[in-house]
């Protein structure tokens, strides 16, 4: 279980610009969860999504993971069991390595090189395994440099990377958002397969309001830095992209846009 408690969190302080973005937020994540978070820019997606993962510190609460506070733990220690897609396909993979090398980085995350090499032939089919079963043809692509792949496959891979590893957390933070439909459709459905066949607990931040109604067993929208709306298991699975879309309207309007 990961739990937020009473967070608090300051941008801009001591300055003319000084926003509180979360007041004693709390917000509790059972084992095996599978949360979709939506919400207008602003409402403190990403910023939860950056301090579940160490990127910002907090100004005050809490972060408990399995009964563990990590709140002071560096976001270099939090990756040991933390994994995380990142919107641009850019930032999950090396451009400049193979896919061979970039698969078997992540195969030794958290380990020790030392002077070894930074391959491990033992595992090349095992890897080969792997990427066949995303099906875009990247098993036959592992000299292939990571710079030249497109979006969707180095997404494919950088989710293939996240989990490669056993986490504890996997964080997708808009993790389709600069592929185009038909791609993002895709990805959505082996970010399905890999959270179900992983049973890894996931939080998923989209603007997709189809993706968060269709994918995922909760569903939490977030204005203001606080949860207005969660929603899990049969309730969930009754949530409609229209009852999403009209309380984002109800909101914008009582914000006057």
């Amino acid at each position: 279980m990961l739990e937020l408690q009473k967070i608090v969190k300051n941008y801009n302080a001591g300055t003319v610009n000084e926003m509180c973005l979360f007041d004693g937020f709390d917000l509790s994540i059972e084992k095996g969860e599978f949360v979709s978070v939506v919400g207008s820019n602003g409402s403190g997606k990403t910023s939860m999504l950056n301090i579940i993962c160490g990127s910002i510190p907090v100004d005050g609460g809490r972060i408990l993971l399995e009964g563990k506070d990590i709140t002071r733990h560096t976001e270099y220690a939090r990756a040991k069991y933390i994994g995380r897609v990142f919107q641009n396909p850019a930032a999950g993979t090396c451009p400049s390595l193979t896919i061979y090398e970039n698969m078997s980085l992540a195969d030794n995350k958290s380990g020790l090189f030392g002077l070894s090499r930074g391959v491990n032939k033992r595992r090349y089919e095992a890897y080969r395994e792997l990427l066949a079963g995303i099906g875009l043809g990247l098993e036959d692509k592992m000299e292939t440099k990571v710079g030249v792949l497109s979006g969707g496959q180095r997404q494919a891979m950088a989710l293939i990377m996240s989990t490669l590893t056993p986490i504890d957390f996997l964080i997708l933070d808009e993790h389709t958002a600069a592929l185009d439909p038909k791609t993002a459709d895709t990805i959505m459905r082996l970010t399905d397969r890999i959270v179900r066949e992983k049973g890894v607990t996931t939080v998923m931040v989209t603007h997709n309001l189809r993706y968060a109604v269709e994918y995922g067993s909760r569903l939490v929208m977030m204005h203001e830095g606080r949860a207005i709306l969660d929603k899990s298991g049969e309730e969930k699975k009754g949530t409609t992209v229209d009852e999403i879309l009209q309380l984002f309207t109800e909101i914008s309007i009582e914000c006057g846009n």
